[in-house]
């Protein structure tokens, strides 16, 4: 049963469409992930059903009595105030009925105020409020204007929760969060008994939480059963039959047009209704609204560096009382990617700052390698200039850029970045916040380098942009550090990763945030498994020979030699899983078998992954 529906909605800014004649209807229970493009409405989308702003012309149905809360990209906060006066504002309507019953002032209605003071529990407002900060891990008693923005995001989603909505719409709910945070942010929302529909361009957070994935293209809606995963296998069969009905539309356009254009004598015996037939085409092919274009990528990669990068050796850093970086040794090669993984606070921008040479070690020595030719993308945006227009930005003084071996006017440059001409001159406070992360990579990409350094690169910019960015980097010659909590972009991007431990240790992992936790959970199944044998045993009377490997039991042996067999059986259907995703026939079966298909691949990965533990585990016996 829907608790809320559009229908017919149409919404526009300026001369641009950003809803035209769209639908959508949200179930009871359902988790929906909002994907698009940058700019084309998602949040205003958000906003429409949260009932702050109004459509231009179509139908919000919301069902009787419905309680919604929305959570914006950036909450607004009192930063004066403690984090419980915060979160009880979203028990404001209850907390206010009870003062007023508790008044009795003459003339109040006190049976209608007890009736409306039991539907929203507002008798114990204070015990909820108290439970959910409990739940979220948060001390009541901070201020919160000392909170780092990963603690205001809780703030907010607690205040959120504690309202106990029928539907919760979340815009970009990750954004600052570290991923133990986001780990349990999505544990949070999978027990959300409510509907959800958020904004995110995080592609594993979408994969772990949504059930449903609804695109916004063109000012139209257009829903996908399942995950992530399951839509980009839909979405490319979708696209491919588009292609093909555009082209063989084309082909017979182009007919009738010969057609209409030829001799005296075919004119006299010319059909009425094929003249009209044609009239109709021609609108239909002017009114198509083709797919958007496509960012153009490139960079200006410079001089190579030398082929050492950096050296560290023992290095530490302290800053207080506290130990930020304790004796950490790497060596950066040229080419490295390397990803730094940690909680907020946990000394990524330090030990950055340690590599580069931008800050000196208390301990330790740092080699820094030759010809090194820096550039930075600031997750805080702080080196735009909000007043200066975007071709200065880009150039300054020139309208020329070198790209490598080409020479690119600055418009051209700016329309590969999807900026029409006519905003070159556009000041930069015009952007909304997607388009100005587009603008700062527009910026890093023309400036020549050998080393870049990727803060928080993945924050507001949508999930097409991020996939691009993703192959620029893989194909990149020069050495790449990037922070960012978005683990599929780590993935597809990093080589390495340098991750926090805690109490300032450091660890290099090969591989990206997944194989960093298939390798630590490995060696903490293998450290617990060796703990019981650390125990030393009383000294015997007699020395004794040095006792050998426990020998395998019989059954032991046997499950030893039968679990090649059972991986590979697993990893052979893995792989016909995965062929079905990425195939089309999966996607005429219906949302029931998609659902079926895309739990069982995921299932298949946490057996095997079990099995490959345990052959580890008896093959070390």
């Amino acid at each position: 049963m829907a608790v809320l529906s559009l229908t017919n909605a149409h919404l526009a800014y300026g001369h641009v469409p950003l809803l035209d004649g769209a639908n959508f209807a949200l179930e009871t229970g359902e988790r929906v992930g909002l994907i698009g493009r940058n700019g084309t409405g998602k949040s205003s989308l958000l906003k429409i059903l949260a009932g702050i702003d109004k459509l231009d012309d179509g139908l919000l149905q919301l069902q009787l009595g419905l309680r919604s809360v929305y959570v914006p990209q950036e909450p607004a906060l009192r930063a004066e105030a403690s984090i419980f006066e915060v979160v009880s504002e979203g028990v404001a309507e209850a907390r206010a009925l009870r003062e007023r019953f508790e008044a009795h002032a003459p003339g109040e209605d006190l049976d209608a105020l007890q009736t409306r003071l039991e539907q929203l529990g507002g008798w114990t407002w204070e015990q909820r409020v108290e439970e959910t900060l409990q739940r979220l891990g948060l001390d009541g008693s901070r201020q919160v204007g000392a909170l780092s923005g990963g603690l205001k995001k809780r703030v907010a989603l607690a205040r959120a929760l504690v309202a106990q909505p029928d539907v919760l719409l979340l815009d970009e709910p990750t954004n600052h969060l570290d991923l133990d945070a986001i780990a349990w942010l999505e544990g949070l929302l999978n027990a959300f008994k409510g509907s959800l529909l958020l904004i995110t361009h995080d592609r594993a957070f979408l994969d772990n939480v949504c059930n449903r994935i609804v695109e916004l293209d063109r000012g139209q809606l257009r829903g996908y059963p399942g995950n992530f995963a399951a839509f980009q296998a839909a979405k490319q069969y979708e696209l491919e039959n588009e292609a093909l009905a555009n082209a063989r539309f084309d082909k017979v356009l182009a007919q009738e047009e010969v057609w209409i254009r030829k001799g005296v004598e075919a004119r006299r015996t010319r059909s009425v209704a094929r003249v009209a037939r044609l009239m109709q085409m021609r609108e239909a092919h002017a009114a198509r609204r083709d797919v958007q274009g496509k960012v153009r990528l490139d960079i200006a990669t410079g001089d190579a560096s030398g082929k050492i990068v950096a050296e560290l050796d023992k290095v530490s850093k302290r800053f207080g009382e506290r130990t930020v970086v304790r004796e950490f040794s790497t060596t950066i090669l040229r080419g490295d990617k390397i990803g730094l993984i940690g909680p907020n606070g946990a000394g990524k921008t330090t030990l950055l700052k340690l590599i580069l040479g931008e800050l000196a070690p208390d301990s330790g020595t740092v080699r820094q390698g030759t010809r090194l030719t820096v550039a930075y993308f600031d997750q805080m945006r702080d080196g735009l200039n909000l007043e200066a227009t975007l071709a200065d930005t880009i150039s300054p003084g020139s309208e020329w850029i070198e790209i490598g071996n080409q020479r690119k006017h600055v418009m051209s440059y700016l329309g590969d970045f999807l900026f029409a001409p006519q905003r070159a001159n556009s000041p930069v406070k015009s952007l909304s916040g997607g388009e100005r992360n587009r603008l700062l990579l527009a910026r890093l990409f023309a400036r020549p380098a050998n080393v870049l350094v990727l803060d928080e690169p993945t924050n507001d910019l949508d999930i097409e942009t991020l996939e691009l960015l993703e192959e620029l980097l893989q194909d990149y010659d020069g050495t790449v550090f990037l922070v960012s909590h978005d683990r599929r972009f780590l993935d597809n991007v990093v080589s390495s990763t340098l991750v926090s431990e805690g109490d300032g240790v450091w660890r290099e992992y090969e591989g990206g945030v997944q194989d960093w936790l298939t390798q630590s959970q490995r060696a903490r199944a293998m450290a617990a498994a060796a703990a019981p044998k650390a125990t030393p045993a009383p000294a015997p009377a007699v020395a004794a020979p040095a006792a050998a490997k426990r020998k395998l039991s019989y059954k032991e042996q046997r499950e030893l030699d039968e679990l090649p067999g059972r991986i590979e059986a697993l990893e052979a259907e893995q792989a016909a899983l995965n062929a079905l995703i990425g195939g089309t026939e999966l996607y005429t079966q219906g949302a029931g078998r998609i659902q079926e298909v895309t739990n069982r691949a995921a299932a298949i990965e946490e057996e095997l992954m079990v099995l490959l533990e345990r052959w580890e585990t008896l093959g070390a016996r």
